[in-house]
């Protein structure tokens, strides 16, 4: 079995400067929505073996901040550019080079190329995924090549603002 974890990063600054776009900071309200993920993750006993991240900052402090909750090596996140210029199939080209005893891979990326690429496995659809969501899927098969064509369970798909209503209540 072979698990995805699929993250959108968290809520950056919206500040266009031009050719700059890759440098948005992060919020600080969007670091407190992804320690509701990272809660969630937490109590889950998530376990990554290999983190892949956007070089945008707001995709990689993403990225690092989960990282460091999981205990997972900071110096270890690899930074993949087609993540920050590509679209879903950019994504679907990740898996070719994968080793095959990576079992559990996080991606951090943006919309739309992580909805798009969610929805072509998810079994029904999203609209899209918010900032700091997460979608994890499990793939009945141990090559990463293989995905595309293996049996998929969806586990979840979270949302700060699904963590934050539970908590609510």
């Amino acid at each position: 079995m072979k698990t995805l974890y699929l993250v959108r990063h968290a809520k950056a600054t919206l500040e266009k400067i031009p050719d700059r776009d890759i440098d948005r900071q992060l919020l600080e309200k969007g670091l407190k929505r992804t320690k509701y993920i990272i809660d969630f993750l937490l109590k889950k006993k998530t376990k990554v073996d290999l983190i892949i991240s956007s070089p945008a900052v707001r995709a990689y402090d993403t990225a690092r901040a989960i990282a460091h909750a999981l205990k997972y090596p900071l110096e270890n996140i690899k930074k993949e550019r087609a993540l920050y210029e590509g679209d879903a199939d950019k994504i679907e080209d990740l898996f070719y080079d994968l080793p095959h005893d990576i079992d559990r891979l996080m991606i951090v990326g943006h919309n739309p190329a992580i909805t798009n690429f969610a929805n072509q496995l998810l079994p029904e659809p999203i609209d899209y995924l918010p900032t700091s969501g997460i979608v994890c899927l499990q793939f009945d098969t141990n090559i990463w090549d293989e995905i595309m064509q293996a049996k998929i369970i969806a586990n979840f798909v979270v949302t700060p603002r699904m963590l934050k209503k539970d908590e609510k209540e």
